[in-house]
């Protein structure tokens, strides 16, 4: 056993827990993304996706990305700046640029790859990088490649944000960079404030919509529209894989920043493009939730619900206010204990564990779709009720 081996080989964390018979992960789905789902030939109903539109399964998704494979093949050989840009890539940049309301749009293959080579590309050596503490991994991990100075600011703290922008030069570009929907917590950020600050230091502001489009907005355009303050945002992130039904991502923004991006973003130059399919997929997505706007009610309508009956239960869910909805359990072991048995009652949700959180900050992560039932969400309170009580964990 070579060294590097045998040092990785120290890790055995996956191994206790599966030991134990309670490990939560890459438990394999043999049907389609759906409200429900089989795994291990057992039908159970899925509240761990991110399908906030439920668009995931549509037949005329479908149907579109089918078309697409006829056209164009299933592949594009090539990243954008080379030979992969079709014809429909640039359909579709301009149509989610119409969409979210900015000038010009990069469509990236992952929306981790946009977080990662917008972040990394835009601000200079001396300049500045202000982030939320709670940002998605791919946030985190583009400020990380960055050269320019890398300040934190306490989750959704405008007091300790206000603190960071006062310690950067007047000269040097300040970008605040920050989620819109929060991905595990699910609560929003304070995007008005975020603006006035911005507007009060001269920073420039970058949202990550990955989790608002779909449930926030006119449109499902997201929480920069849904608060009016589009047009006081530089960049508007979001991803295909959630409410798009796709794979893929995007940067929305102004012309100037847009082609500085094509010319240096070195996860958009050295990847290859979206595929037709994806591309195809996402575009009917956008599509559809323009034209039915009664998706995002019922989302809204059972997600609702369910807050309701998480509170009513004594769940512990913190600050959410969408969707996205924390079950705070705050112990490892008896997250991934919860998680296997709530698959056994036929409720697939996600746990979330250290190191992703604190120790003491262990949660399961339910979410919801537009297409889940009122009497989906309630045989899940039922089941989730009856574990959380045999653990004791409800207050």
């Amino acid at each position: 056993m070579n060294l590097l081996s045998e040092k990785l080989g120290q890790y055995q964390e996956p191994q206790k827990y599966k030991a134990l018979g309670v490990y939560p992960y890459f438990r394999a789905i043999s049907s389609e993304q759906n409200t429900e789902v089989l795994i291990d030939g057992k039908k159970v109903l899925m509240f761990g996706s991110n399908c906030y539109s439920g668009l995931v399964n549509d037949p005329r998704v479908h149907e579109a990305a089918i078309e697409a494979i006829k056209k164009y093949g299933t592949g594009c050989a090539g990243s954008p700046f080379l030979n992969g840009t079709l014809d429909i890539h640039k359909e579709l940049e301009a149509k989610i640029a119409n969409y979210i309301g900015k000038e010009d749009v990069l469509i990236y293959s992952t929306g981790f790859e946009v977080n990662l080579g917008v972040v990394s590309s835009l601000t200079g050596r001396n300049d500045y990088i202000i982030w939320d503490e709670q940002d998605h991994a791919s946030i985190i991990e583009g400020r990380r490649l960055s050269f320019s100075n890398s300040l934190k600011y306490k989750h959704n703290d405008m007091a300790s944000l206000e603190e960071q922008l006062k310690k950067c030069d007047e000269d040097k570009v300040k970008l605040i960079v920050t989620d819109g929907v929060f991905s595990m917590e699910g609560d929003v950020a304070n995007l008005p404030e975020i603006v006035r600050l911005a507007k009060k230091y001269n920073a420039s502001v970058m949202v990550d919509e990955a989790h608002g489009i779909g449930v926030f907005g006119k449109g499902g355009r997201g929480t920069c529209d849904h608060y009016g303050v589009t047009n006081d945002v530089d960049l508007i992130m979001g991803t295909f894989s959630k409410s798009f039904a796709s794979l893929g991502g995007f940067i929305a923004c102004d012309k100037n920043v847009a082609n500085f991006l094509r010319h240096h973003s070195r996860s958009y130059i050295f990847t290859a493009s979206i595929t037709p399919a994806s591309t195809a997929a996402a575009s009917k997505a956008i599509d559809i939730m323009i034209a039915e706007p009664e998706r995002q009610e019922n989302l809204w309508k059972v997600t609702n619900f369910a807050l309701e009956g998480f509170r009513s239960m004594g769940c512990e869910i913190g600050h959410t206010s969408t969707p996205i909805i924390p079950l705070y359990i705050r112990d490892n072991a008896k997250t991934f204990m919860v998680t296997t048995d709530l698959l056994k009652e036929g409720i697939f949700v996600n746990p979330v564990v250290s190191p992703a959180v604190a120790p003491s900050d262990t949660l399961i992560r339910f979410s919801l779709m537009a297409t889940h039932t009122q009497a989906q969400v309630e045989f899940a309170l039922e089941k989730i009720e009856k574990v959380f009580k045999k653990y004791e964990i409800l207050k």
